[in-house]
């Protein structure tokens, strides 16, 4: 790093309470860009905000060298920052602010192409995207850190954006940063070493996240048979140290050897390998069934733009079979979520998309579930399990075994919504469509706030059902593995492509 500058962790403890968020966890930073990895709930969030000295550790403590300047970019904009102008914003992050650097600004607002009005505009008329996108460039460029702590920061970038960030740290390799993110091949191209955050510690690989992720899984498959073998050597030994008993009450020899043997025991168990074992937190989908192979056929449907009157896509046909897993791709603003909401608005049994005339025409054995990436519709003052039992022939006995199987303790399930992390928040999305049923889903971002674990049992489920699937997703890895169909909308039109290698690439 710059100026030897340090942070880092010895034998840090936190808890919340009597519950354990980590513990056991030492790691130094070093000159290297190094994603921070965990499953939520991990307590990635806590550990940052120890870090910046917003919260201080139970036990162990924080290393950081002396004067050390961090920049810092959290999940979401500060609400101080939304009514202020956008020239504002990134003026108050430049490291000199007696106006000798106020020329920084105007490279950075040309280079990003926002114009003297635009500048001008609150903070808040940003988009999420480029709120966020802005941030990071006000952090890199203009605060001169020493170091960057980055947070989530590919949430609520489109695919164009995510390539211009992953384009400036690229050209701004110097700088070390600590990344904090679930986007697995954003986290490839832009760290070198990786940090998995786990209850029992820290465990850092000097590679990428998937040479890491590979190693971590292949420690953790020796550990287990280790720890197995160990079991079973411990079981033989009991035994032979139960026989020594018997035949020691004759013969005082067989007794000193059963207590030999017992201290063996004792030195194995003391000395047994440690074998992780994550929390059970399974996302399920429900794998409907339908007699029929279409699913959908829309014809001669236009897609309009919310309370307005411009066309974003024309469709004159499209059909989807059962087995179809289209991702739709598209810039932004093109019209992508709001061709999922047109669909999830259409679909009604008593309406008219079971007429043959209609333009939008759901088989009528098609049960549809929507994954909205907003999840706007989440009661959050009610509790986990009155929301789920809410399900049509829910029961209260189904809804908890869903919801211990999701990794959701007792204690939390008759708490609000409100409580929970949006990671949690989208599994018990999840588990509320697996209730209703459905054949075909509706999916906006579902990888947005997934850890990646839940990425990886989502994309187990979609890929090993025949349900149908329409999806929207800037995670280029889910993408890849997931989409069985790729349907780009060009010019506002749909265009069937067999990779979406090319329009990544054209972002």
């Amino acid at each position: 790093m710059s100026r030897q500058a340090v942070l880092g962790v010895e034998s840090a403890r936190f808890h919340y309470g009597s519950a354990r968020v980590f513990e056991n966890v030492s790691f130094q930073l070093d000159d290297a860009r190094t994603a921070l990895v965990g499953e939520n709930g991990a307590g990635k969030s806590t550990l940052l905000k120890c870090l910046l000295g917003e919260l201080e550790l139970d036990e162990g403590q924080v290393v950081r060298s002396r004067g050390l300047k961090i920049g810092y970019v959290p999940q979401e904009a500060p609400e101080h920052l939304l009514p202020l102008p956008l020239r504002e914003v990134l003026e108050g992050a430049l490291a000199h602010r007696d106006g000798s650097e106020d020329w920084k600004v105007d490279v950075l607002l040309d280079e990003t192409g926002v114009g003297y009005e635009a500048a001008q505009r609150p903070f808040s008329a940003l988009s999420g995207g480029w709120r966020r996108l802005m941030l990071i460039a006000a952090a890199m460029r203009l605060s001169e850190p020493d170091l960057l702590i980055l947070d989530e920061p590919t949430n609520h970038l489109d695919l164009s954006n995510i390539n211009v960030l992953e384009r400036w740290l690229e050209e701004d390799a110097r700088l070390p940063m600590l990344i904090v993110s679930h986007d697995r091949e954003f986290l490839q191209r832009a760290t070198s070493r990786t940090l998995f955050l786990r209850p029992d510690g820290a465990h850092s690989f000097a590679t990428p996240f998937v040479e890491a992720r590979e190693a971590l899984l292949q420690r953790d498959a020796a550990d287990a048979a280790r720890r197995q073998l160990e079991g079973k050597e411990i079981e033989r030994l009991q035994k032979v140290a139960a026989r020594y008993r018997v035949w020691g009450i004759k013969n005082d020899k067989f007794h000193k050897r059963a207590k030999a043997t017992e201290k063996r025991i004792e030195r194995i168990e003391a000395e047994r390998t440690e074998a992780y074992s994550g929390r059970e937190r399974r996302l399920e989908l429900h794998d409907g069934e339908m007699d029929a192979k279409v699913a959908l056929r829309i014809q001669g449907q236009a897609v309009i733009v919310p309370g307005g009157e411009r066309t974003l896509i024309d469709i004159d046909r499209l059909s989807v079979a059962m087995g179809d897993r289209i991702a739709l791709l598209g810039v932004n603003g093109s019209g992508k979520s709001t061709l999922l909401n047109l669909l999830a608005a259409t679909f009604d049994p008593e309406l008219e998309h079971y007429d043959g005339q209609a333009a939008i025409r759901f088989n009528p054995q098609t049960r549809l579930a929507y994954f909205d990436q907003a999840m706007v519709d989440l009661p959050l003052k009610a509790s986990l399990i009155d929301f789920l039992c809410a399900a049509e022939g829910a029961t209260t006995r189904e809804a908890n075994a869903l919801l211990a199987k999701a990794g959701f303790p007792y204690a939390r399930i008759t708490g609000p919504i409100g409580n929970l992390s949006h990671g949690e928040r989208a599994r018990l999305s999840f588990l509320k469509m697996k209730l209703a049923k459905p054949n075909f889903y509706l999916l906006d971002e579902p990888t947005n706030h997934l850890d990646i674990e839940g990425q990886e049992e989502l994309e187990a489920q979609l890929e090993g059902s025949d349900v149908a699937c329409v999806f929207v997703s800037h995670d280029r890895y889910f993408t890849r593995s997931v989409a069985t169909r790729f349907l780009e909308i060009r010019k506002g039109r749909l265009v069937e492509v067999e990779s979406p290698d090319a329009f990544f690439e054209a972002q």
